[in-house]
């Protein structure tokens, strides 16, 4: 496969990271980054969120990597390296949802030629893991599976979900669908919101490390979701509420001051899930696998516990 820039400056991950260009089947090209692991037990398919990139889960790797994984990471389509989408760079945008599931493909016809070890795992954070429970549901080749604040329902205060609706539909069918959504913009998050107030993670030096990528590589940035993207989500959201847990082994973890997707959905998903557990941890953000060492061995601990298990069945 043809190489792709990878930026091991800023990816602080184990030895031997590297990207390669994959096309999807619509013709769009995305970036698939792995990081190899000598005898590994298995490799990780790293889902990510929206606005987020390969080399943001350097340190994630290397957690999976000392409890033996190997990972694959992508960026997805309209965000990272991977193809823009519009005019506008910075606008969170997708044409339709299942469009992300064209880069699944991708991302596995990668994992495949670049010899990643088996079996493979999931883990999908936010977007990633409603992109990753619809890949689950039609049949993506894992053993078992993990997710990390999925965006399985967007957190909006009750009053103002029919408007949300109202706007992100109305908008998409009148053509401001690459407008952004009330509230966005093309700013990186991390980049003007304090760490006092940032609704990601509750340590200082993750939310640093966030600040020094995005400082490094603006390219990787993007801002606020159009109405478009807002749309698709909802609509993704709704249809993937109405279907069955896939009977896979899943841990899910949320920190308990989670306030970017609906914690509701998550629990009631939990609820199904016929070989599945829910992790909470206290005083935890958004992204659960960028808080402090003690929150994320202890949440590695228990992901990498359920792949061992599902491998040994």
């Amino acid at each position: 496969m043809e190489s792709a820039p990878f930026l091991a400056d800023i990816d602080d991950g184990p030895p031997g990271g590297r990207a390669v260009w994959a096309t999807g089947a619509d013709g769009v090209r995305i970036r698939v980054g792995h990081w190899p692991r000598e005898g590994a037990a298995g490799t990780v398919l790293l889902f990510p969120g929206r606005t987020e990139y390969i080399e943001k889960y350097g340190r994630t790797a290397r957690d999976l990597g000392a409890r033996g994984y190997a990972t694959l990471a992508v960026d997805w389509r309209g965000q990272g390296l991977a193809d823009r989408l519009g005019e506008d760079a910075m606008a969170g945008y997708v044409r339709d949802f299942a469009d992300y599931q064209y880069d699944v493909a991708a991302m596995l016809g990668a994992a495949e030629a670049l010899g990643a070890a088996r079996p493979l795992h999931l883990l999908a954070h936010s977007m990633g893991g409603c992109i990753g429970l619809r890949a689950l549901i039609d049949g993506l080749p894992a053993a078992a599976c993990a997710f990390t604040g999925p965006m399985w329902g967007i957190r909006i205060e009750p009053p103002l979900r029919p408007l949300a609706w109202a706007l992100s539909c109305g908008g998409s069918r009148l053509g401001f669908g690459h407008m952004y959504a009330p509230g966005g913009g093309p700013e990186n998050y991390v980049l003007h919101e304090p760490f006092e107030t940032n609704k990601l993670t509750s340590d200082s030096q993750m939310y640093q490390y966030m600040i020094d990528q995005a400082r490094a590589h603006p390219e990787l940035g993007l801002g606020g979701p159009t109405l478009r993207w807002l749309y698709e989500a909802l609509t993704e959201c709704r249809a993937l509420a109405r279907l069955p847990s896939p009977e896979l082994p899943c841990v899910t973890a949320i920190g308990d001051e989670e306030d970017i997707v609906d914690v509701a959905r998550i629990e009631d998903r939990m609820d199904r899930w016929p070989d599945g557990r829910l992790l909470r941890f206290p005083g935890a953000r958004h992204e659960v696998l960028m808080e402090g060492p003690e929150v994320r061995e202890d949440l590695f601990d228990a992901i990498c516990a359920r792949f061992d298990a599902a491998a040994r069945q």
